[in-house]
């Protein structure tokens, strides 16, 4: 192998390199994304249960429960 064909291989063994990099960082990313959705729709459905509550015992306390 002379110079430029190591040069040519070693050039396209980092690009290889590079795009792999790059795949696990936009997984990473992609991992991250799913994560907070789905943390936020917990807390969402937290929220709506406590002012579904707080609702309610507006509802009781005024009497208009009944």
């Amino acid at each position: 192998m002379d110079n430029s064909q190591n040069v040519s291989y070693q050039a396209g063994q980092a690009k290889g390199q590079a795009q792999e990099k790059g795949n696990q960082i936009m997984d990473r990313a992609g991992n991250a994304a799913q994560s907070a959705k789905e943390t936020m729709q917990e807390v969402g459905q937290q929220v709506q249960v406590k002012a579904q509550g707080a609702a309610d015992a507006v509802k009781n306390a005024t009497g208009m429960n009944n």
